[in-house]
């Protein structure tokens, strides 16, 4: 039976439940959130002389609640326009209305006795067949199911969504004693191919994967920290980017989640794993305990172990339990991987160390080793699954299983036997066996050591992913410093960017021309994808300023010439181009997908043309391709500098989508032509699907336009008087108006007497001179320079 979600009910509206709802409103899904009645009215209500049985005092709970989710930040919402997806109710009034949808997700607080009687009411109304699963983070499945129906139960399990439901990726299926294989076997398929999760299907254990091995590593820290006398800011220096963790590390990652949450969680695993080796670890240290006492559970109390006063960040000094300066952490072990780029490569170097870092990531790694050997099987019979659970639950790069092969099997156990720790038996009988690796790759695909079978199994699930990293040296077609051409098979071309922070520079362009000359004699189609954390923070602003500051002009002039030169390559070549952004997508980022032959972007891609934080206008070919489709969007009859100032304002406030379909609003992504993909490993997959068709439906290079209608000085006029009014209201510096009146000058097409259709040769022309002319300003330099060294922009 094929089974359609078209319509869910999210029964309980807190934060996750919110979340939960937001995030199907995002794939498309119609849902219905619902949650209790209130017990009282508010003053408001009762002067408006509302009662309890006015409806909207009976949705007051849900609808406050959906309200500041949609206000929070990070949005859990793709689109603002999407919450007309979600339609609120309570309990009381609204529970017959689950009888029409296709899934009952149930996200009410963490009590067995509560969810037993919500699940109660559900049997009442819910139609057979339907899927009804528990968000729970760690109540036993099992109990939950008990006294329901054999069909419930059978269409019962949990699935745990990781907070915020839009940004974590895991997505936990934990089967109750009933639970069909169909039913997991879709959800599986669900989370991954509709939600973009990493679905991981996990024991019915308490705190399950990701939390149970989460929770073992914050707790270890906890009590490490008191050991080796380190401050809260060495502790999220060593476990933050360094090591491919979120730079919120581990301190500030509890002051996000809440002090008050992992308690909860490490409490359950402390009375629910009496078994546990590791037991006493889960009780919590003195410091942990005063600041429950105290109230100091992080964001959400505007103080845990990190509090702000006025502009300042303190921190807690966990002696003396009194909030002091932040201290700068700094470590000579550290210090030996600055050069190294991937984190997975700086494992080695960080366990030889020989100052107190080396001896941190020695002891707290050991520990995470015999922990993870020793949770098989209990709570998973595969070693993949916990590393999955940890990348998408946590934000790690890498898992623990994939950073022991990186410190190498052997080693692992040398530095645990040093720590007196031991691994789990099956670890030495895979040695013994002749596996020296937990991890191997064969054509493109990863495998895993199988303990039950003693060999390497493919890991199930990637046929519709393409892995980078496992075909970037095997299918490699040319390389150089900046950028690698991979071959992806049926005559479709991968180009990855390998510069740093993937920035464009003169590398990597001539990369993109050398990947096109390829493709148009050899193969069918080219993908510009990387799988990095971003796509490209821009063009490589270093080398612009450099040339700038020596005054290089006509090298600077050049440059700018095969910037754009290049991107209109990526747009009129005898092949199609396919660029697949996803993350920061900036600058020339930006540039690049507006001139692909389409687009296939990731949901959570932050695409804009940025260029004003440094004191430049887009030079790429932006400015142009902005005047272009504005021109595109005249009607007959319309006022068409409405539509013109509405891209002049998406460049001169250097607006950046928030997702892939906010980008749709800002003229960057165009309907009909780009489309989105929610899971982005599945992404550089989607995008080769895309260029194979068009190249099968007879792609034929596109001709260069000659006919952009340009306003000239009546749209010239209109924005010279809009930028001076701005600057007059304080709104904007002098240095903003002067870049503002280049980027009107380009987009007016000049001060042409009048309407004027011109080419987009003569446009990208302008735009070089505007963008150069602003390179021999100080002011823009400053810019620049400011950028380059703090990382934020300059205004002055």
């Amino acid at each position: 039976m094929k089974r359609l979600i078209k319509k869910v009910a999210v029964i309980g509206s807190g934060i996750m439940g919110s979340g939960i709802a937001c995030h199907f409103a995002n794939i498309g899904v119609e849902v219905l959130l619902l949650d209790i009645i209130p017990r009282e009215l508010t003053d408001a209500e009762a002067k408006k002389g509302l009662t309890l049985d006015s409806k909207i005092v009976r949705n007051r709970l849900v609808n406050d609640s959906l309200a500041n989710a949609l206000k929070s930040k990070p949005s859990p919402i793709y689109n603002q326009k999407f919450a007309n997806r979600i339609t609120t109710g309570n309990t009381t009034d609204d529970m017959a209305k689950i009888a029409h949808v296709d899934w009952i997700i149930e996200v009410v607080v963490e009590r067995l006795d509560i969810k037993k009687l919500v699940f109660e009411q559900v049997e009442k109304f819910r139609k057979p067949g339907t899927l009804i699963t528990s968000n729970t983070s760690g109540i036993p499945i099992k109990f939950m199911s008990e006294g329901r129906s054999e069909d419930f139960q059978k269409h019962f399990c949990g699935t745990h969504f990781f907070n915020p439901a839009r940004y974590l990726k895991l997505f936990e299926i934990i089967p109750g004693p009933k639970t069909s294989t169909e039913v997991l076997d879709f959800l599986t398929n669900y989370g991954s191919q509709y939600l973009g999760k990493t679905s991981v299907v996990a024991k019915d254990t308490p705190a399950f994967i990701g939390n149970r091995v989460g929770i073992y590593g914050i707790q270890s820290l906890f009590h490490l920290v008191k050991e080796l006398g380190l401050t809260i800011e060495e502790v999220d220096k060593l476990t933050g980017p360094v090591i491919g963790r979120p730079k919120s590390a581990t301190f500030r990652t509890v002051d996000v989640v809440g002090l008050d949450t992992l308690v909860h969680v490490a409490n359950g695993i402390y009375e629910n794993c009496p078994n546990d080796e590791q037991h006493e670890l889960f009780k919590l240290p003195d410091f942990v305990n005063k600041m429950m006492e105290n109230k100091w559970l992080g964001s959400k109390t505007n103080q845990g172990f990190y509090k702000k006063v006025d502009k300042d960040i303190l921190s807690l000094d966990l002696d003396t339990l009194e909030y002091r300066a932040a201290k700068k952490a700094s470590f000579a072990t550290l210090e030996l991987t600055k050069t190294i780029d991937k984190p997975i490569n700086r494992f080695k170097v960080l366990v030889k160390g020989k100052d107190k870092a080396g001896e941190f990531y020695r002891k707290s790694f050991s520990g995470m080793f015999a922990y993870v050997s020793n949770r098989i099987p209990e709570i998973s019979d595969e070693l993949y699954k916990i590393d999955d659970a940890m990348k998408a639950g946590f934000g790690w790069e890498n898992g623990p299983f994939e950073i022991w092969d990186a410190i190498g099997v052997e080693k692992g156990i040398e530095i645990m036997k040093a720590e007196g720790l031991a691994p789990a038996a099956w670890v030495s009988e895979m040695l013994a066996s002749g596996n020296t690796s937990f991890y191997s790759v064969k054509e493109g695909a990863t495998y895993f050591y199988n303990i039950p079978t003693k060999s390497q199994t493919k890991v199930p699930g990637q046929d519709s992913f393409i892995i980078l990293n496992n075909i970037r040296e095997s299918k490699k077609v040319w390389s150089n410093s900046g950028a690698i051409i991979q071959d992806l098979g049926d005559g479709i071309l991968n180009l990855e960017f390998q510069s740093k922070m993937n920035t464009i520079g003169g590398d990597v362009l001539i990369a993109i021309n050398k990947a096109i000359d390829l493709a148009e004699t050899q193969y069918q189609g080219l993908v510009i994808g990387n799988q990095a954390a971003n796509f490209t923070v821009g063009a490589n602003i270093g080398m612009i300023f450099m040339m700038a500051v020596e005054q290089e002009y006509d090298e600077l002039n050049m440059a700018i010439k095969m910037f754009q030169d290049t991107m209109m390559r990526v747009r009129y070549s005898g092949i199609p181009v396919i660029v697949a952004p996803h993350g920061m997508t900036l600058g020339g980022g930006c540039e690049m997908s507006m001139h692909a032959d389409k687009v296939v972007a990731a949901a959570e891609s932050y695409i804009g043309l940025v260029e004003f934080g440094v004191g430049v206008i887009p030079g790429g070919g932006g400015s142009k391709e902005m005047a272009l489709r504005a021109a595109d969007l005249f009607r007959k009859n319309d006022v068409e500098l409405n539509v013109l100032q509405e891209y002049f304002m998406t460049v001169a406030m250097a607006k950046v989508s928030t997702s892939a379909y906010e980008a749709f609003d800002l003229g960057i992504l165009q309907h009909g032509k780009d489309v989105v993909v929610v899971n982005k490993d599945r992404q550089i997959a989607e995008a080769k699907k895309h260029a194979l068709l068009m190249a099968e439906a007879g792609y034929t290079k596109p001709i260069q336009r000659t006919d952009v209608k340009v306003l000239g000085k009546q749209a010239l006029g209109m924005f010279l008087v809009g930028t001076n009014q701005m600057v007059a209201g304080k709104y904007i510096s002098e240095h903003d108006l002067k870049i503002a009146n280049k980027l009107a000058y380009v987009m007016a097409g000049g001060d042409l007497s009048e309407h004027t259709l011109v080419s987009e040769q003569y446009l990208l022309d302008i735009e070089r001179e505007a963008f150069l002319s602003l390179c021999t300003e100080r002011k823009t330099l400053e810019r620049i320079q400011f950028m380059l060294t703090k990382g934020k922009p300059l205004r002055n």
